[in-house]
């Protein structure tokens, strides 16, 4: 794969987020200029000046709604903008059962501004932030790109909206034979926990977590009373839903991959690829939380309750695609994704307040 001549300068869309603000670091560190936006929905501005403790990097941070398209429109005449990362988006899939236009009008209509700003700024590298939940129910539990797409939620379900509309663009600038056409990698998460190594960055979900590794923590830590497990009647070995659990670490540097191969010519101009980023292994919830009492010594109390709508009983990835195309392969195991979340969160027991 061809290196990068020169570091070019990234747009990071929700970059104050959990997995943005992970991302800063690594690419500054990886010698990228970054610009960030975040309408600080579900982050804090507290995580960019960590960023920059831990780098000892100055973050350029603008306020905005990706659905603000004038204010978009300025930052991209204000800074040159080589690439994107687009973040920035709802993620809870419970909430999105509740309040569907919501997860629609902010991931869909935000991602079409945000494609609109780009195009007519001439930016048409972008990497997208899906999610393995683009995938529906299989009788495979270990999901590949090429697999049928069918989401079982409303969060799903905008993602792999957004993924048509991506691959829309880029069979619209073939048909039209336009000289820059888009470079577009869908890297496809499944499910990142962890925090930094430094403990000074990590998740801090808004209110009640909505996903499993945030709340074992928060219970751990006194926070929370107890953690609700969501069935225990799935067809799996403990009854309990089966997840692959990434490191967030690991997640954020294969965006730097995906980034390389845009700027090289093994990415072809015009194409639009999904990759998986897991480890390719599944852990249940139970098997979770006993990791997490081992690693920690903290006894996690929780309750078995009833199913939440829009869960799969099992779901992992296979990786092999990002290891052969942008060379990238989880490195960190389920111990140092414990031992990173709890350092966490003991060092920070509310968050970023």
């Amino acid at each position: 794969m061809a290196k990068i001549m020169a570091k070019k300068k990234i747009l990071v869309t929700g970059g104050a987020g959990y997995i943005g603000s992970h991302a800063c670091v690594e690419l500054t560190q990886a010698g990228y200029e970054m610009v960030v936006v975040d309408n600080l929905s579900n982050s804090k501005t507290q995580s960019l000046v960590r960023v920059e403790q831990i780098t000892g990097k100055p973050v350029t941070f603008y306020q905005a709604d990706i659905r603000d398209k004038a204010a978009l429109t300025d930052i991209f005449v204000k800074e040159a903008i080589d690439t994107v990362i687009h973040f920035a988006g709802l993620k809870a899939v419970g909430e999105s059962c509740a309040k569907p236009q919501l997860y629609y009008h902010n991931n869909v209509y935000g991602t079409l501004v945000l494609t609109e700003v780009m195009a007519a700024a001439g930016v048409k590298q972008l990497v997208f932030s899906s999610s393995a939940t683009v995938y529906g129910e299989s009788t495979c539990p270990q999901y590949s790109e090429d697999f049928p797409l069918g989401p079982i939620n409303p969060y799903g379900r905008s993602k792999t909206m957004i993924e048509d509309i991506l691959r829309d663009l880029s069979r619209a600038d073939a048909i039209n034979q336009v000289q820059t056409p888009w470079k577009i990698a869908l890297l496809r998460y499944f499910n990142p926990i962890g925090a930094h190594a430094s403990g000074l960055i990590g998740e801090d979900p808004n209110g009640i977590p909505n996903n499993l590794m945030p709340y074992i923590a928060q219970v751990a830590v006194g926070k929370l009373k107890q953690v609700s497990v969501f069935g225990n009647d799935y067809p799996t070995p403990d009854g309990t839903g089966i997840r692959d659990y990434i490191h967030v670490v690991d997640l954020v540097k294969g965006h730097i991959k995906a980034i390389e191969i845009l700027d090289s010519d093994a990415f072809a101009a015009g194409a639009c690829k999904p990759y998986n980023l897991g480890t390719g292994r599944g852990y249940s919830v139970l098997e979770m939380i006993q990791a997490f009492e081992r690693v920690t010594g903290r006894t996690v109390n929780y309750q078995i309750v009833g199913r939440r709508a829009g869960d799969l009983a099992e779901c992992f990835a296979n990786p092999d695609l990002a290891f052969k195309e942008l060379g990238w392969k989880a490195e960190k195991n389920l111990d140092d994704m414990v031992a990173d979340t709890w350092n966490w969160q003991s060092n920070n027991p509310q968050g970023y307040e």
